[in-house]
């Protein structure tokens, strides 16, 4: 199937059925399958969110390297969003507020006095519509849609919002994000908040793991985590990963760990490009993103806490998370690439993993 190319991941088509619960908040929670070949994951509405992903090792064996839960209950309860679709705005927006055309927005405050991931109730934490689903043939694919409403979360305007995920040949997984402002400008940051081990979901740490980060600059962030304002070199600093290496080789110069925005080089264009290549040697699992997205957030899970699948205790550096996105803050930083969305100009996000093995 390699005739399938990346841009094949952004046309698509009928529904199915699946096995759905009822939500008190409003539309039925299903659970979703796409298989291709070797490679298989199962998807919800809720959140529009991965659940698992199951995939060989160099040995043939099968083993889930998404972190996540057993029922959407667990889900629903825990405080990251596991495998979703985060948004209006993912990442973090300093003092709650932005001013977008001489109109100062107040959005409620969820991370000490700032916004982080959309608010108390962003995209992670609503019903999704599923609009086309497919689970098996050539090109396994779901389409789930959001309709965000003038004023959720604070934010401005109307907004349409689909996320698609595609199993594409070769262990491929291409994930579309699209948004259309109907009426007003708004900020769009959407990202996928996988937790990915390649070693699998419940085999401890990913220090040992080896990253190649595609980026010569990264943006600074204060005690809090929000962006200086500044992009700067890599070079000589613990986030170097232009070559790769070991996740754990820097991570003590660090207080807890990574957490921090790459600039992504050759990010003028609006191409496909690499962003980074994560490598694990016990199971020989190698991973590799593309985005057209300027950034990359790379956070190696640095207080988790949390009893997960078959009951496994999930630790801090028990994953990471490769969030290709807009930069944080980008609303209060003018030099950072903006994410202002109209009804002229929509929103697209293309994310294309490579799953292999060495």
């Amino acid at each position: 199937m390699a005739k399938f190319s990346a841009s094949f991941c952004f046309t698509l088509l009928v529904i199915s059925g699946c096995a759905c619960i009822d939500s008190a908040m409003g539309g039925e929670i299903g659970i979703y399958e796409l298989k291709k070949g070797n490679l298989s994951m199962k998807l919800t509405n809720y959140g529009a969110r991965i659940i698992s992903l199951v995939l060989p090792d160099k040995n043939g064996k099968l083993g889930d390297v998404a972190l996540g839960f057993d029922t959407i209950e667990e889900f629903m309860n825990a405080s990251s969003p596991f495998g979703a679709t985060v948004g209006r705005v993912a990442n973090r927006i300093s003092n709650a507020q932005f001013t977008l055309n001489g109109t100062v927005y107040k959005l409620p405050a969820n991370s000490g006095n700032n916004t982080i991931h959309g608010g108390p109730i962003g995209f992670s934490k609503v019903v999704w519509k599923v609009k086309k689903y497919s689970p098996d043939g050539p090109v396994p694919y779901i389409v789930f849609a959001y309709h965000s409403f003038d004023g959720e979360q604070g934010f401005p305007g109307d907004l349409l919002v689909k996320t698609t995920y595609t199993l594409l040949g070769d262990n491929q997984l291409c994930i579309t994000m699209e948004a259309k402002a109907r009426n007003k400008a708004t900020p769009v940051n959407l990202v996928n908040h996988a937790f990915w081990n390649l070693g699998g979901h419940n085999s401890g740490d990913i220090l040992s793991e080896k990253i190649q980060i595609f980026a010569s600059r990264y943006t600074p962030v204060d005690s809090k985590l929000i962006p200086t304002g500044e992009i700067v070199t890599v070079k000589g600093t613990p986030f170097d990963f232009l070559k790769p290496n070991t996740i754990g080789s820097r991570i003590n110069e660090l207080p807890k760990g990574y957490d921090i925005n790459y600039a992504l080089d050759g990010s003028g264009n609006k191409k496909l490009r690499k962003a980074a290549i994560v490598h694990d040697e016990k199971s020989g699992r190698a991973m590799e993103i593309l985005t057209n997205q300027p950034g990359v957030q790379f956070f190696t899970s640095n207080t988790l806490n949390v009893k997960g699948k078959g009951g496994f205790m999930y630790k801090p550096h028990g994953a990471l998370c490769l969030e290709t996105q807009g930069f944080p803050d980008s609303v209060n930083h003018p030099n950072f690439p903006s994410q202002i969305v109209n009804p002229v100009k929509p929103y697209k996000h293309y994310m294309l993993f490579k799953f292999s093995t060495f």
